[in-house]
């Protein structure tokens, strides 16, 4: 039931039936297997001791078929060996623009960032004289919901495990992805990190923006991102700096972060 709920599915997605050859099929077992595997990972009780837990996957149907898209991406063809800790890095990058250009809200750390009219330099003289200040609701301009900050995390955890950015793993040429909120983003990467034996070491965040200002939403911040990769308080940060009004950043025209994490393997 499960192969053939599958092979309907994948089929229906691309809009077509095809005879399957002996190496597709093989594929689709492979990815069979890796999405209904349990996952280890780290939790900790209220005494702060960490014990090893099993879950099984949950992964909706169209992760699902994400994972079988991404299966050489993934699963690559060399070894990713068990070190006991992996660095990762991740960067994240968005034009901001007037919200009714932009079609949507700033999300961070996925809490919106209410705000009020902020001065934006309208470089391309739109709204009023070019490079002059116009007031106005500031959104994202992305193809997801642009949330930097989950966005880089996601890239960080890919790159400690030597796997492909986010970028290739979620294209955004893929309708899919269209107003996806990241956290799906998110709970995938920390279904892969399971996957390969990890757990969350430690996260740093630095989130760039000039304005609005964020220190009253970054509790609410960290504790989505604690929530999402099963973690605890103490092992994730967000720090937040301005770019001293110093090109689109500094002009509120764009926002970027940048993350720094470690990843432990699961105690057994």
């Amino acid at each position: 039931c499960i192969v053939t709920s599958y092979l309907e599915y994948s089929s229906t997605d691309c809009k077509k039936k095809k005879e399957l050859s002996f190496e597709t099929m093989h594929s689709v077992l492979k990815n069979i297997i890796f999405l209904l595997s349990a996952t280890t990972f780290l939790v900790a009780d209220s005494f702060g001791v960490h014990h090893r837990t099993s879950i099984q996957r949950t992964t909706s149907p169209v992760f699902s078929t994400a994972a079988a898209n991404t299966d050489d991406l993934l699963k690559p063809p060399y070894e990713i060996e068990p070190l006991t800790v992996r660095i990762g890095h991740g960067f994240d990058i968005h034009r901001m623009a007037p919200l009714e250009d932009a079609g949507q809200p700033i999300v961070i750390g996925g809490v919106e960032v209410t705000h009020k009219d902020q001065k934006w330099t309208d470089k391309d003289g739109k709204y009023v004289e070019a490079g002059g200040i116009y007031e106005t609701q500031l959104g994202v301009v992305a193809h997801s919901d642009g949330d930097v900050i989950y966005h880089s995390i996601v890239d960080a955890i890919f790159g400690a495990l030597t796997l492909p950015d986010i970028g290739q793993v979620f294209q955004d040429t893929d309708p899919r992805w269209k107003g996806c909120n990241s956290s799906k983003f998110m709970e995938y990467a920390r279904e892969v990190m399971a996957g390969y034996g990890y757990a969350i070491g430690n996260i740093d965040v630095t989130l760039i923006l000039e304005r609005p200002k964020v220190a009253s939403f970054k509790p609410a911040m960290k504790e989505n991102i604690v929530n999402l990769l099963h973690t605890t308080p103490g092992r994730v940060n967000i720090k937040a700096r301005t770019h001293e009004q110093v090109d689109s950043v500094g002009e509120l025209r764009s926002l970027s972060c940048h993350v720094v994490l470690t990843l432990e393997r699961a105690t057994k």
